[in-house]
């Protein structure tokens, strides 16, 4: 096998992933880094420095798993969301960069140090877990209806060493009936079951049950926002997530359903991509 310095690989990698991937010099960089347990400075300050005959073997083979499409974050089994690093795998969706507005809205929300939580449709825990550790004295419970990603949530709990945080087998309100949260957050499914780009990117290897939804995909945001009203305190708030193209429709029901002071707020990218509602009680 002939050997290839760091710079080399990472041109070899970039070149091969070029027709597969529109961040082929990224995906390069996060697949050799992950190869080599280095920082990403490590890779412009030793670019001479050579591949060990197993680092050689194990990029390769992620190179070309990344080549057929498998996400980066599946292939190394890890990807970051708030500045957390995160177990992921095929059981869930990976965390997207666009979520973490909907944890930043719900940290500037006027709520007090010491409230109770819920976190819908959990997944990875990302959510939860980051509310949880930007405020330690938040009562959090995350729930799912999957036993495969409940028990991923509990690996990142213990992972981030956030004990407090309580993970449940849940679809969705099922299994905290009677109880009531200053604050619900959630992250539900939220595509249309016909759109295209379903057959597009990372999400063709991600369960389509965390990502479509009936009548549109406002059949969970709905349920969500109709059944929220059982477990939110008075002055409670409702934060969801939803796609760029729903927040009207999403803000005229929850109007509808009696929420107070609705809005929405916009991601990084500018696109509509969370929407709140306060529960007067």
């Amino acid at each position: 096998m002939t050997k290839l310095n760091i710079a080399e690989a990472l041109q070899w990698a970039s070149s091969m992933l070029a027709a597969s991937s529109e961040s082929a010099h990224a995906d390069a960089e996060a697949l050799l880094l992950h190869c080599l347990g280095k920082s990403r400075s490590f890779l412009y300050t030793w670019p001479e420095r050579n591949l060990s005959a197993e680092q050689h073997k194990q990029f390769t083979q992620m190179v070309q798993r990344r080549s057929q499409g498998v996400p980066v974050a599946h292939i190394v089994g890890e990807r970051e969301f708030w500045s957390l690093p995160f177990i992921v795998n095929e059981s869930t969706l990976i965390p997207r960069p666009d979520t973490e507005i909907l944890v930043e809205t719900a940290l500037n929300l006027p709520l007090s140090d010491d409230i109770a939580v819920l976190d819908l449709g959990t997944g990875t825990g990302a959510i939860a877990l980051a509310l949880a550790h930007e405020r330690q004295g938040w009562r959090v419970t995350a729930v799912d209806k999957v036993e495969a990603a409940v028990a991923l949530a509990c690996a990142n709990r213990d992972n981030l060493k956030l004990p407090q945080v309580e993970i449940l087998q849940s679809d969705w309100f099922s299994a905290v009936k009677g109880r009531k949260f200053q604050l619900i957050v959630s992250n539900p499914p939220y595509i249309e079951e016909d759109d295209e780009h379903l057959e597009m990117g990372d999400v063709r290897f991600e369960p389509r049950s965390a990502l479509t939804a009936a009548d549109q995909g406002f059949a969970d945001l709905f349920h969500i926002a109709a059944h929220a009203r059982e477990h939110l305190l008075p002055g409670g708030y409702l934060l969801l997530e939803h796609g760029y193209a729903q927040a009207v429709k999403l803000r005229e029901k929850l109007a509808e359903l009696g929420y107070q002071q609705v809005a929405t707020v916009r991601d990084f990218g500018s696109n509509e991509r969370c929407t709140l509602g306060l529960w007067p009680g």
